[in-house]
């Protein structure tokens, strides 16, 4: 997948929905580092049904003073259906069991090292992940991520000369570090597949 795609991917062109998805995922997840999963879903729940109910009382009256007989408000989406198709489920749930399957047997690869070199990297990436992990927790970890999903693909399209031309750089100086480390080291050579 090449850059521009994952820059389309992750950056919507319109601007209100762009703030309205960051502003309530970020909104969400500030929430849960104040408060349990359950205490933000139910809060969420509440805000929801109050809205829909107020609504709903609202629509109410003003039929009554009008006396229009338009029904129930929201008639369109209780007739929409919801349920979802079997096709739609085992499609996704295929695609989903794959990837696990696809997980689980690197995993099996890499800590029962069938490849030195790739298991020592999967350690060293793992041994960085502990200093990570004592400096944030989970949610600020999601929350980064979260500004950085928002951020980053304005970034790349402004200067994506530059940062194509650092990326391939730094590309090149971990290939010949990893090179003539497996050249040095023996036992550490990748085997020809």
């Amino acid at each position: 997948m090449d850059a521009k795609r994952v820059v389309e991917l992750l950056y919507w062109r319109d601007v209100k929905t762009t703030g309205v998805v960051f502003g309530a995922a970020l909104l969400l997840l500030l929430s849960l580092t104040v408060c349990s999963i359950v205490s933000v879903c139910s809060y969420i729940g509440l805000a929801l049904l109050s809205v829909t109910i107020c609504f709903r009382i609202y629509k109410g009256i003003l039929q009554a003073i009008q006396k229009s007989d338009e029904g129930h408000p929201f008639k369109q989406y209780l007739d929409h259906e919801v349920a979802l198709s079997e096709d739609m489920v085992h499609k996704y749930s295929d695609l989903i069991l794959a990837k696990i399957n696809k997980t689980i047997c690197e995993l099996r690869r890499l800590f029962l090292v069938q490849d030195l070199v790739d298991s020592i990297k999967f350690a060293v990436l793992m041994w960085i992940l502990t200093y990570v992990g004592a400096l944030f927790n989970g949610l600020t970890l999601l929350i980064l991520g979260l500004v950085a999903v928002f951020s980053c693909p304005i970034v790349y399209e402004k200067h994506q000369a530059q940062i194509d031309h650092y990326v391939g750089l730094v590309n090149n100086q971990v290939k010949d570090v990893v090179g003539k480390i497996q050249a040095k080291v023996p036992g550490m050579k990748r085997k020809a597949e």
